[in-house]
């Protein structure tokens, strides 16, 4: 029997980095991102890292770092601070009161999954279930300022050696990108990412319907995140696979989705399910109904990528993801030694807990704010 754990200290620090290449969404451009770092440590004195991997904006979600701060400051560590615990779900009861708040939950949740891990003396891996010591990835690609301009991007990563592109789209920057990518690169892996910005207009339901033609793997969230129907409606039409992201927040929506036809495909984001335990109950629920998934991600530094490779060693995870190297994003992360891929291909870590080491004084050269909470016991 594991041994009850208690959390005697919390930091929190919202770190900056820029970004080597800009990205744009179908909502908006980023050159630098901001995510929130949080170190825990226990009472016998192990140490463990987590993300929170929130947008500085809300329209991927509705949480902001801002937000995320807050939740994380007032409500969920000082929840977890006064608790103590045998497993991950034990620990993420005492925060079971605070609706909604998924980022900020999942930041706190993956960094006690690497304590418990740590103090279990297994890896984040092997304490999730997982098998798999490696994962193979893509990148996705952001809407660039010309098709030109995309087409060496697609080329650089396919150099890099990765198979599986993914590019966002936006009415009005769909068909001509994606058939210019499709006659560049005939035999490419390609998905495209709409993050719910269409309607269901007739014009806009021909673009979407008139993708089929370029065999893609399939056609990501082109509605708005709570529209299972609609994307039931586009399944119907088209014979290339719908996948869910932003609808599937908990368990409960993917079985919705399985029910309505209104995906064959999950993307299972630690992030958006609110952490690694809800995360891996999606994983489970997805293989009982059949469904492929695949790991998607926020863009995370070093500690929130190292968490979703742990999740992508589970079994029914057999589609690339989206955790590619960081240098795809980041000049210099914040570990000692990043992550990187290899002909697409990036190792599951298999060190104790998280299985990564944290720069903390290139963490605090990038921190614009940071906060230490202890226990009051």
């Amino acid at each position: 029997m594991t041994a009850m754990q208690r959390v005697v200290e919390a930091r929190l620090q919202r770190v900056r980095l820029p970004l080597v290449h800009e990205f744009e969404t179908s909502s908006h451009r980023k050159t630098q991102l901001e995510h929130i770092l949080i170190r825990l440590r226990s009472a016998d004195g192990s140490v463990a890292w987590g993300e929170i991997a929130s947008p500085s904006d809300p329209f991927f979600a509705a949480e902001t770092v801002d937000t995320c701060w807050l939740a994380a400051e007032h409500y969920l560590v000082p929840a977890l601070l006064a608790c103590e615990w045998e497993t991950p779900a034990q620990a993420a009861f005492s925060w079971a009161g605070v609706r909604g708040n998924n980022f900020a939950k999942a930041g706190v949740d993956a960094a006690v999954w690497a304590l418990h891990a740590q103090i279990s003396g297994s890896s984040l891996a092997s304490a999730l279930g997982g098998t798999r010591t490696e994962s193979s990835a893509g990148v996705s690609l952001g809407i660039e300022r010309t098709i030109e301009t995309l087409i060496g991007q697609v080329e650089h990563h396919l150099a890099a050696g990765y198979s599986r592109i993914k590019l966002k789209i936006r009415p009005g920057w769909d068909t001509v990108p994606v058939a210019a990518v499709r006659a560049a690169f005939p035999t490419l892996i390609l998905q495209v990412d709409a993050n719910g910005a269409y309607s269901e207009s007739a014009e806009n339901i021909t673009a979407l319907c008139a993708l089929d033609r370029y065999d893609l793997a399939m056609i990501e969230q082109p509605f708005a995140p709570r529209d299972f129907l609609a994307h039931a409606r586009l399944q119907r039409l088209i014979s290339t696979a719908l996948c869910l992201d932003e609808s599937i927040e908990t368990v409960d929506d993917l079985l919705t989705a399985v029910q309505l036809d209104a995906a064959r495909i999950v993307n299972i984001k630690v992030s958006r399910m609110g952490g690694l335990t809800p995360a891996r109950d999606a994983h489970d629920a997805a293989v009982l109904a059949g469904l492929p998934v695949w790991c998607g991600g926020m863009h995370e530094f070093g500690v929130g990528r190292a968490a979703n490779l742990a999740l992508c060693s589970l079994p029914g995870f057999s589609l690339p993801s989206d955790v590619s190297g960081s240098d795809k994003y980041y000049a210099q992360d914040v570990l000692t030694v990043p992550i990187i891929a290899r002909q697409g291909v990036v190792d599951v870590p298999q060190g104790l807990g998280l299985g990564v080491h944290v720069d903390e004084e290139f963490v605090s050269a990038h921190t614009s704010k940071e906060v230490t909470l202890h226990s009051r016991g």
